[in-house]
């Protein structure tokens, strides 16, 4: 069996834009007729850049590969450019190829990925969800902690037991920094009010963008560490584990970070540094699925555990499915909602969601099959970043 055609689809995610203005996926064709599906998440270049990214690297190293040798493919991807380091974007564009080997190997040999990494740990996956807006409101649910207080209280009647928000406001280009009086008040209001809304039948996710300095992260901790926040996510910048550290040691709720990491070898910084207890690893981005299981062994042997981080499309969603099922370490499952709206719509089966749980499929390979008619409706022309931040410095000055 030899991978023998590649096409890939850049579809613009409609109102309201759930994960992001588009998403990218690619498949993969075997001499035999099988095919795999995977997803890039870059957010470093534009989309159609990316594809041509897709495309030189499946035209250097993929076309004429053996889908099964999906270590080697890896290596020669990851190395014979002469980087020999964590490449954000080419490891993305990695992670959707080496997605869709495992989606093509599940399906030769009949099997979920799942069980062919270890096998079913988890019967069933807890979830979370952000809050997110909804038609009619006349604030923002971001930043007004009694909108969110009611959100999260309709949220829980729904079935979720875990909710995430970042009230303290958006990243910018010149992080980190001390937050605002404005910020920390805003902050401890809005965890206050929501866990008065919810009581103690939902874990709250308190997120950030890497924002804050180590001195002012913990500033914020310490406000918030009497509503007991299930974690502090991604509290100093990414670059230096060392720093993220320091808030670790600063407070008693759990650090969580990852969603900008990549491979097995920016996670052992992590780790070794006690920077977090929880990872947030993202599969589209991280490596692909057998990276993201190695990193889920290192934090097995750290006792951290895992929460796959989503905000993309459902094919890597369907990934980080994959890896949890069979992860001991596995704790909570980023989703976007229930995992319905165009979610559910740019897929022939959408991923079963019930009462604040994923039930993994049983179907061969990833579990999920990408609706192309839908693809091909919902097409994406322009040159977006998939996310850009808010505010620059002109905002500081």
């Amino acid at each position: 069996m030899r991978i023998s055609e590649l096409e890939t689809f850049v579809v613009g995610n409609p109102p309201p834009g759930f994960g992001g203005k588009y998403f990218i996926f690619l498949k993969l064709t075997t001499d035999d007729g099988i095919e795999g599906i995977g997803e890039v998440y870059t957010a470093t270049f534009g989309p159609h850049v990316v594809t041509q990214m897709i495309e030189d690297v499946c035209g250097r190293h993929v076309i004429g590969a053996d889908p099964f040798r999906i270590e080697r493919l890896w290596r020669d991807v990851y190395g014979q450019g002469y980087s020999g380091r964590p490449d954000i974007s080419l490891v993305g564009v990695l992670s959707g190829i080496e997605m869709a080997c495992w989606d093509i190997v599940g399906k030769a040999v009949e099997k979920p990925v799942y069980e062919l990494l270890g096998g079913l740990v988890h019967e069933r996956l807890r979830g979370y969800t952000y809050l997110y807006p909804e038609p009619g409101d006349t604030t923002n649910v971001y930043f007004d902690a009694d909108l969110a207080a009611k959100r999260a209280a309709e949220y829980l009647a729904l079935g979720h037991t875990a909710l995430k928000f970042d009230p303290a406001g958006s990243y910018s280009t010149f992080d980190p920094r001390q937050p605002s009086l404005e910020e920390l008040e805003r902050s401890e209001r809005y965890v206050r009010q929501v866990r008065a809304a919810v009581g103690d039948s939902c874990d709250l996710l308190f997120g950030t963008h890497g924002q804050f300095t180590p001195a002012g992260a913990i500033r914020l901790a310490q406000r918030l560490e009497q509503y007991d926040p299930l974690w502090f996510e991604e509290p100093t910048p990414p670059e230096i584990p060392e720093e993220m550290a320091k808030v670790a040691r600063g407070t008693s709720i759990p650090i969580a970070t990852g969603e900008r990491l990549t491979t097995k070898y920016e996670f052992s910084r992590v780790l070794e540094t006690g920077a977090a207890a929880i990872l947030q690893l993202n599969l589209g981005r991280v490596g692909g699925i057998l990276e993201a299981k190695k990193i889920a062994g290192m934090a097995e042997a750290h006792y951290a555990q895992i929460a796959p981080h989503l905000y993309c499309g459902p094919v890597v969603g369907a990934a980080n499915i994959q890896l949890s099922a069979c992860s001991p370490n596995f704790l909570v499952l980023e989703g976007i909602r229930d995992w319905g709206g165009f979610h559910a719509e740019i897929l022939k089966t959408p991923i079963e969601w019930e009462n604040g749980y994923v039930v993994p499929s049983k179907a061969a390979g990833l579990g999920v099959e990408l609706d192309e008619a839908v693809a091909a409706a919902h097409p994406y022309d322009g040159d977006d970043l998939h996310l850009t931040p808010k505010y620059s410095v002109d905002a500081w000055l």
